[in-house]
């Protein structure tokens, strides 16, 4: 008996990355995460279009749903982080960034979708590229090209010999590294998040099926499969606000007079 129930035991293939690699759709180089990418952005503009569609005086329940939506990433992540004169330009960008974000985490949760888009590393890089284009442009356009890159690696009030170990330190963590780290925070979240569901489910189905003895302990198993994912749907709106703080916050840092 001992021996069959190591067996059951060897028998159970935790998951892994590879549980992230999704083939293509009959056979295509198309992907599930590649369509939930067009669908969030479907999604997202069918929900904002049709609660500004009718604008009125006293707003209906989806106008209201939208305007509070839109109010909060304004004023929290555009005129709080950036401040009152420069933050409108980049509203429409942030507004659309968090909530794009969003629902690509939240598809997690929805049965038969039940995949985070940013678990794929390949989407998040693709994704921080972009706001690298754009925090160092506003620089640029702000500052000029070279004032710029002055203003982001020399820092303010510090001369001498240690310019030479500041300079390089400051440019690779100002113009290099930052989209690396803004993308591998969403990334490893989502990753490791759906990472747990998927072995607490299957974990769990795995210790009933071994035998009486192991039910008690596969049903807990699938308890703590409820309790990360309800979890999960309070991570995956943080991290789509952690992620559009500082997408707001580089901006803020790119257009400032001083670093």
């Amino acid at each position: 008996m001992v021996t069959s129930l190591l067996i059951k035991a060897e028998s159970f293939t935790p998951p892994g990355p590879a549980d992230f690699d999704l083939p293509g759709i009959a056979g295509s180089g198309v992907t599930k995460p590649m369509l939930q990418v067009v669908l969030a952005a479907i999604l997202v503009f069918a929900f904002f279009y049709l609660a500004s569609r009718k604008r009125a005086m006293v707003p209906g329940k989806l106008q209201f749903a939208g305007e509070e939506a839109y109010s909060f990433v304004r004023n929290s992540l555009g005129r709080d982080i950036i401040g009152s004169h420069d933050f409108q330009k980049f509203v429409p960008y942030l507004f659309t960034l968090f909530f794009f974000v969003f629902l690509n985490n939240f598809f997690a949760t929805i049965p038969f979708i039940q995949f985070p888009t940013f678990s794929r590393s390949g989407m998040v890089y693709g994704l921080a590229a972009l706001s690298w284009v754009i925090y160092n442009a506003a620089g640029m356009v702000k500052h000029g090209p070279i004032g710029y890159l002055k203003l982001q690696s020399v820092p303010s009030g510090v001369g001498g010999p240690i310019l030479l170990l500041l300079v390089p330190l400051e440019f690779m963590s100002n113009i290099l590294v930052r989209p690396v780290t803004l993308a591998l925070r969403l990334f490893a979240n989502m990753f490791a998040g759906h990472l747990l569901l998927i072995l607490f489910a299957l974990g769990g189905e795995h210790l009933i099926q071994m035998g009486a003895a192991y039910v008690p302990v596969g049903i807990v198993s699938w308890i703590l499969f409820i309790a990360v994912a309800m979890l999960e749907v309070l991570i995956q709106f943080l991290q789509a606000y952690v992620f559009v703080l500082l997408n707001a916050m580089y901006i803020a840092g790119a257009i400032a007079d001083e670093h």
